[in-house]
């Protein structure tokens, strides 16, 4: 049994880790911090967890979390690189959910994020929290960088065609969708019902903060730079992800889903569909699932893509746990096992 503590636990990632932790047999809830919320029950803010969680929300401050032997930011970028190396000299190992260790290099993660990075030294350290890449490395991590959604759609999605060096790096295209609860749990006329219903748009064309997370990464696995276009959109819809993924194939006589499929045989949180399928969001809500499914239209030298994920969960708080599992030695499912809820 470990004892887990939750920095910033009222927005959407930090409900959806609580309701995946008080499920896990391992963990403990030591403590929920909220500066806006403290001595408030949690169960009053998310009634959703009466009678499976009686604590308050607490003061940053006054959290006990240096006895936590987890520590899990739900925070806004730029909060985690505040407190982090005290946490961790106190014996904390910590799973930062937002961006401040992702990105290797300082000046271009000063650039995407508008602000002086206060522990650079922590970067390096930082093992990025992707399982289906980094797993040994994972297991050996006191601070973990939890990926984005957009980035772990598209990672997984090209994964296998870059390991294998099957397409042309140099004409990749992200074509993604999100529900609006990747925005945040804050008030903002963009994400207004009336804003956004029997709507759709692309938005942040010129370039968004999540570019150069998929980029790195991808430029890590090819070891060799990549030309990503990436384009995100927002779809009139609370969760999940779409990622359409486009690549210039150097061979066409191989069979791309059985070669995903091999990929993926034995990863507990990557289904590759059969061919012909199109993978839907509604399929994985509420699960640490990635679906993916591969096209080549017309037969011909473009491979299409499709993956989905519920961006709260294999594109956040889910795979935090995969990552807390995996740290503490726990079964790698454990807590996750959940089925998608339908309709």
């Amino acid at each position: 049994m470990i004892k887990v503590g939750i920095v910033g636990g009222t927005g959407y990632t930090g409900v959806e880790l609580l309701r995946l932790l008080v499920q896990h047999p391992q963990v403990e809830i030591q403590a929920v911090t909220s500066r806006a919320e403290a001595g408030k029950p949690i169960s009053e803010l998310f009634p959703n967890l009466r009678g499976k969680l009686t604590l308050n929300f607490s003061d940053p401050k006054d959290a006990d979390l240096d006895n936590c032997d987890m520590i899990f930011y739900a925070t806004p970028n730029g909060t985690a690189m505040q407190t982090t190396p005290e946490l961790l000299a106190a014996g904390c190992k910590v799973i930062d959910l937002a961006a401040d260790f992702r990105i290797k290099d300082i000046t271009v993660w000063e650039k995407w994020y508008g602000m002086t990075h206060t522990c650079p030294e922590l970067v390096a350290e930082a093992v990025y929290g992707l399982p289906e890449i980094n797993r040994q490395a994972i297991a050996q991590a006191r601070l973990v960088a939890n990926p984005g959604c957009y980035p772990t759609a598209t990672t997984l999605g090209f994964l296998p065609l870059v390991k294998k060096g099957l397409i042309d790096i140099n004409q990749l295209i992200a074509d993604a969708k999100s529900g609006v609860s990747g925005a945040g749990r804050k008030a903002s006329v963009p994400a207004l019902m009336g804003e956004t219903g029997e709507s759709f748009k692309a938005y942040a064309v010129s370039g968004h903060r999540h570019l150069p997370e998929i980029s790195q990464t991808l430029t890590h696995i090819a070891k060799q730079p990549v030309n990503l276009t990436f384009v995100p959109h927002l779809v009139p819809m609370i969760r999940g992800i779409h990622a359409t993924l486009y690549a210039t194939l150097q061979d066409t006589s191989l069979d791309l889903t059985e070669l995903y499929a091999d990929f993926y045989q034995n990863e507990p949180f990557v289904d590759v569909l059969p061919n012909g399928a199109h993978p839907e969001t509604r399929s994985v809500r509420g699960v640490n699932t990635c679906q993916i499914a591969i096209h080549r239209p017309q037969s011909g030298n473009t491979a299409v893509v499709l993956s989905v994920i519920d961006n709260l969960v294999k594109g956040a708080a889910g795979q935090a746990i995969q990552n807390m599992n995996i740290m503490c030695g726990f079964a790698e499912t454990m807590g996750l096992e959940g089925v998608g809820l339908l309709p």
